[in-house]
């Protein structure tokens, strides 16, 4: 809740363009509407307002976020409207990725997972239970019902209809709809033709590979017949069975069936944090169950050590000039994520319900007390350890993939930042997270980077502390010759910031020069516990994350954000 909310009034130019007069926003969430008294507001909404004061970022305190002068007036102005926005974004905290009892693995029911997210600080949820025959048959009918009342109970959380796609020929993605009349026809008829589990199409053969872009040009078909209003992809996991190649990832990417990108990005840090803890804390696994060896199906050029995580990260977004940079360097758009992939959650009491029958049924019964304390699973709630945080144009639906879309997206984990604001201007313009800015070749750019620490305690019981930021910065050298290409020689770490204040604002500028050819920035940061000298040598990344090790990484000690890219496109 608190952490991850600002309003941050921008000015015109952005390469998005706000500049035009908007449409009646949504109304904000009754907790953010200073409008609202608090004797007006059920008992979740008063909790998710008192973490928002106690973050500071609730009414004057809700500009410290922003880097414009006239952010307090503007959140002002704000409450004045009845709760409509004024121009800019407001940043909406989520999660992708997450599993009720109608997935075969999983326990909790809807509401069960919406009321922990609220309650960790999410505005928008995204249920994904597993693809398999049993969902596409059974589930994708049963859960609608039970997500339709989560968000009748929860209405200031949006609760997106998912599944968890086995992707042909690869790993898992998530696949979420905009919710209406048709989102369980839709993602029914999917799940049953283009399901990889569902449809015996596992194995890494370029008819499975290309049913996964057939089923992504089905979902962007649905949109343009208007039968659900926007869809979205997002591989889940990609390095964790090595499964994923950088052709497949890119096959999706360029995925354009009637004229719509499904496809927009990967999971930059998995679920499944928790599974890290050593013994006798917890199950001493890997992060992210990341502990995985090469297989049949695994692509053959990824090292061993792309199996593991990096700060909890995955290694196609950890590695400095990586599979990431590499998409990047193409100047094509591709974003990260980090959610919880909640299954059963460390340190629950709660079990599955007795008797029931999941293939008949299609899900687990309710969960009961269980007796004692489950130390052996690997997962947290929803917002207790991972969150990413999407700049909307209003509290909505639309307004959160529109966001996803257009990567204004960074993520942490720990709660280790309040908000993230940067931009690069230059020209008079300027332009912000997932943005472009178009200047004349020579024009002066300016980076500016505005973090808001930590405000309060996490969820483990502590305030985290900002200890370093990075400045990444690659050249855009356009489409690559051998589509399996996972490395981008330019991109490095050019400026790095100790962080040496423990609350407020901090606010680094960093110069570009007079650009002159297209590249672009993107940001990273630490709680400075653990770095070590990124794949690429120091000269890449003297201090990046370290590898995590099986059976003892505790992921509250090595705490991280990541921003995804800002281009600048000189002409």
């Amino acid at each position: 809740m608190g952490q991850g909310h600002h309003h941050h009034r921008h000015e015109h130019g952005h390469a998005h363009d706000h500049g035009h007069a908007h449409a009646a926003a949504p109304a904000l969430p009754a907790a953010f509407d200073t409008s609202v008294p608090d004797e007006a507001l059920t008992p979740e909404q008063q909790s998710r307002r008192a973490l928002l004061r106690r973050a500071g970022l609730l009414g004057a305190g809700l500009a410290a976020g922003g880097v414009l002068a006239d952010a307090t007036q503007a959140a002002a102005a704000t409450a004045a409207s009845g709760g409509r926005r004024p121009e800019g974004f407001l940043w909406l905290a989520g999660d992708h990725h997450i599993h009720t009892r109608y997935s075969s693995d999983g326990k909790y029911r809807v509401v069960d997972q919406v009321r922990q997210g609220a309650r960790h600080g999410l505005d928008w949820m995204v249920i994904t239970d597993h693809g398999s025959t049993t969902h596409a048959k059974i589930g994708v009918d049963k859960v609608n019902p039970d997500i339709r009342e989560a968000r009748a109970a929860y209405e200031d959380t949006l609760v997106f209809q998912g599944l968890e796609w086995n992707i042909p020929a690869a790993e898992h993605g998530t696949v979420f709809v905009h919710p209406g009349k048709n989102e369980v026809a839709v993602l029914k008829q999917f799940e049953t033709d283009y399901d990889g589990s569902v449809r015996g199409a596992s194995d890494s053969t370029p008819a499975n590979e290309a049913l996964a872009v057939a089923g992504l040009n089905f979902l962007a078909e649905q949109v343009q017949r208007r039968k659900v209003k926007d869809a979205l992809m997002l591989a889940n996991h990609p390095a964790r069975r090595g499964v994923d190649s950088p052709h497949e990832i890119r096959g999706w990417r360029d995925a354009t069936g009637a004229g719509r990108q499904i496809a927009v990005g990967f999971e930059g840090a998995p679920g499944h944090q928790a599974a890290g803890l050593p013994a006798p804390l917890g199950m001493a696994r890997a992060r992210g169950i990341y502990d995985n060896s090469p297989s049949a199906g695994s692509f053959a050029g990824y090292p061993l050590e792309s199996y593991r995580t990096w700060g909890g990260f995955d290694w196609m977004t950890a590695t400095v000039g990586g599979l990431w940079d590499s998409l990047l360097a193409e100047g094509k758009p591709w974003w990260i994520t980090a959610n919880s992939d909640s299954h059963q959650v460390y340190g629950d009491t709660a079990v599955r319900g007795p008797g029931g029958d999941f293939n008949a049924n299609g899900r687990y019964e309710d969960p009961v007390y269980g007796g004692k304390i489950d130390i052996t699973q690997g997962d947290y709630w929803p917002g207790q350890y991972s969150r990413t945080h999407v700049g909307a144009d209003g509290f909505s639906y639309a307004a959160v993939m529109d966001g996803i879309r257009a990567g204004r997206v960074w993520v942490d984990h720990g709660q280790l930042l309040s908000g993230l604001d940067a931009r690069v201007a230059g020209g008079g313009r300027w332009a912000t997270l997932g943005g472009a800015l178009h200047v004349k070749k020579g024009t002066n750019v300016t980076l500016t980077i505005d973090v808001t620490l930590a405000g309060g305690p996490n969820w483990a019981g502590y305030v985290p502390r900002l200890a370093r930021m990075d400045v990444i910065q690659g050249e855009v050298t356009g489409p690559v010759a051998d589509k399996d290409t996972f490395t981008a020689p330019t991109a490095k770490v050019v400026r790095s910031y100790e962080v040496d204040q423990s609350s407020g604002v901090v606010r680094r500028t960093y110069q570009l020069g007079r650009v002159d050819r297209p590249l672009y920035v993107r940001l990273r940061g630490s709680d400075g516990n653990r770095t070590a000298v990124g794949a690429m040598g120091a000269e890449v990344d003297p201090a990046g994350p370290a590898i995590d090790v099986v059976g003892d990484a505790d992921p509250w000690l090595d705490l991280w954000f990541y921003s995804n890219p800002i281009w600048v496109l000189p002409s």
